[in-house]
């Protein structure tokens, strides 16, 4: 239970749940591992839970039929996954897949909704994490239609730094996780050098630093206007 708890009381989207509320939510989870490359579900299921990453990594990601495979994002201990769980019997766009040996925390839908009828004060906090994440996606989108390399590379990061939580519009707010160049490029249907000349322009200006499988914005909010400014 405790360690249900922890990975709870980490998960941003349910800040707005009190003590109380938290406590009844962990009764309701369980905890699952996966292996690396095991299938956690595929696109197109409708199975509805919220997922936390307690441990390891998890790749969101979709298919063709050539099973050639597109990733989304790759997301780190405390990320959660599973959007469809606010939309009863709607199929999942993307699928999720263990990219190292994990620890998922699972939290059933139908749970999740009948505690949030007893506990609606959660409600603000977690539309306003989707919606978030909604206008980090639109903006991926658009910028993928309208603007040149390096303004989708920066909204791709962006966006990833959304997907893990971790980051809001004030200033000063450093955000790290685990993102390799290779993967960045695969991500974006790019080569690796194609990427990494784009990405050394806007480590010069200070805006993000790779080291070590990770990339660290050092203040999202300046890269925001960096990337807003760009033609």
């Amino acid at each position: 239970m405790n360690e249900l708890l922890v990975s709870i009381q980490a998960c941003p989207l349910l800040a707005g749940l009190g003590e109380e509320a938290r406590q009844a939510l962990a009764s309701l989870c369980r905890s699952r591992t996966y292996s690396a490359g095991e299938i956690i579900y595929p696109p197109g299921s409708v199975q509805s839970s919220l997922c936390i990453i307690a441990d390891g990594r998890v790749r969101i990601c979709s298919s063709n039929a050539g099973g050639r495979e597109a990733i989304l994002a790759i997301l780190d201990v405390g990320a959660w996954f599973g959007d469809t769980v606010f939309s009863p019997g709607m199929p999942r766009v993307f699928g999720a897949t263990a990219h190292s040996d994990s620890r998922v925390v699972e939290i059933p839908g139908e749970g999740l909704r009948s505690l949030l009828q007893r506990y609606p004060e959660g409600y603000p906090t977690m539309l306003d994490q989707v919606s978030r994440r909604l206008w980090s996606a639109m903006s991926v989108i658009q910028d993928d239609v309208l603007r040149g390399t390096e303004a989708r590379i920066g909204r791709r990061l962006l966006f990833l730094a959304q997907m893990h939580n971790r980051t809001g519009t004030a200033g000063g707010q450093s955000v790290s996780f685990a993102l390799t160049r290779e993967l960045l490029a695969n991500m974006m249907g790019m080569t690796r050098q194609g990427v990494h000349g784009v990405l050394k322009n806007i480590e010069n200006q200070g805006l993000i630093e790779f080291a070590y499988g990770r990339v660290t914005i050092a203040d999202p909010a300046r890269l925001q206007r960096y990337v807003d400014g760009l033609d």
